[in-house]
């Protein structure tokens, strides 16, 4: 197997989510060159039928091999939940999710063995949050919420808008009741709403999201196999776009802090 050391990772989501991946592993991995797909033309995923998930996330595999990634992170929870394993199957490169990290996190930290998924509708149905929890401690209570509005909000730039508290509030009434100590935020779009979500749960309650597991996992993986890019250079990204380039460089340059530069629009084929 040739060294691929010098080839970016491919990371994709159905909008902006996944830049809170992007975010760590810029963080953790700061020499690495990503590609990154934003399929705001289709975006949400969560309420859309397992089959079309699939046939959505291998479009956008197959666009991101033609830029030659070294590995691939499935940076969508209703991606992970649905497609990952088609993904690994029919691709012949390292493909991570975002479900195992999360879950194994929220176990690590719960004190009262009380966890809550919020998550997209397809997330939720998928129940892999749940299983993943449950094969790691059958004593914990799992309560899940599916969150539709979070992701529209986040797209628009209501981060911390009045009308987003109000959802919020009327999301999280369940986990409220049933006293969740842990927070998984099951959809990469919900780290944006953070500080929302903190000052609706209080500060007793931990919020996870998968990022910062990821690209940790992705650190691993790629010295494991010995292919983290060794140059001292920044490495430089390129962000893909399937609609509206000029909105996704505006969000994305407000959240990762700086100008976002190379923000192309792309078609899937």
């Amino acid at each position: 197997m040739n060294n691929h050391s010098e080839d970016p990772i491919g990371v994709f989501d159905s909008g902006l989510g996944g830049l809170t991946v992007v975010k760590e592993l810029n963080h953790h991995l700061p020499n690495e060159k990503i590609v990154y797909f934003g399929d705001t033309a289709r975006v949400p995923y969560g309420n859309k039928s397992s089959e079309t998930i699939i046939r959505y996330s291998r479009e956008i595999v197959r666009v991101l091999l033609k830029h030659q990634v070294k590995m691939i992170v499935v940076a969508c929870n209703s991606a992970s939940s649905w497609a990952l394993d088609s993904l690994k199957k029919e691709f012949d490169l390292p493909i991570l999710g975002v479900i195992n990290p999360g879950a194994k996190k929220a176990v690590e930290v719960t004190r009262n063995k009380r966890i809550g998924i919020i998550a997209t509708s397809s997330t939720v149905k998928s129940s892999k949050y749940a299983k993943r929890i449950m094969q790691l401690d059958k004593d914990i209570v799992v309560t899940s919420e599916a969150c539709s509005l979070f992701v529209p909000l986040v797209e628009e730039g209501w981060l911390v808008h009045p009308v987003t508290y109000q959802v919020a509030r009327q999301y999280l009434i369940g986990m409220k009741k049933n006293k969740v100590d842990t927070l998984i935020l099951g959809c990469t779009h919900y780290p944006l709403l953070r500080e929302v979500l903190g000052h609706v749960m209080g500060p007793g309650v931990q919020l996870v999201d998968s990022a910062q597991e990821v690209a940790l996992q992705v650190k691993e993986e790629l010295t494991k196999r010995r292919m983290l890019r060794i140059c001292l250079k920044q490495g430089q990204h390129l962000f893909l776009v399937s609609d509206d380039p000029e909105q996704f460089q505006f969000l994305a340059s407000r959240f990762l802090g700086g100008g976002v530069k190379n923000v192309r629009r792309h078609k899937y084929v």
